[in-house]
């Protein structure tokens, strides 16, 4: 399922302090990334996953360079997804809790 660049903008920017310039300049790298990530997409599906290279005599089947290109969009992604401060919203955490009673042996 494709995720429209709006909807995930829109819910970054619902989850940072919109005051932080911080937070801000990476969610507008995070969604400058993703939209090139899609780019390297559309050239991978209008062109291949591999290239073929021809140097005189010799004939090369290579990766296409845009894979390369999106491992590394991929590795960027992470690192900036890893460093954003989300503000919590008042929810609790989602893991159950470690507690237990005498009542859960039997």
């Amino acid at each position: 399922m494709a995720v429209a660049i709006s909807k995930l903008l829109k819910q970054l920017m619902s989850r940072i302090d919109n005051d932080d310039l911080v937070e801000v300049e990476k969610v507008e790298r995070y969604i400058s990334l993703v939209k090139l990530n899609k780019e390297l997409d559309k050239d991978i599906k209008r062109e291949g996953a591999t290239v073929v290279t021809e140097n005189g005599n010799q004939r090369f089947v290579k990766s296409h360079p845009a894979v390369n290109d999106k491992m590394k969009v991929n590795a960027q992604l992470l690192a900036i997804e890893k460093s954003f401060n989300f503000i919590s919203d008042g929810a609790p955490p989602s893991s159950e809790s470690d507690d237990y009673s005498e009542a859960d042996l039997i």
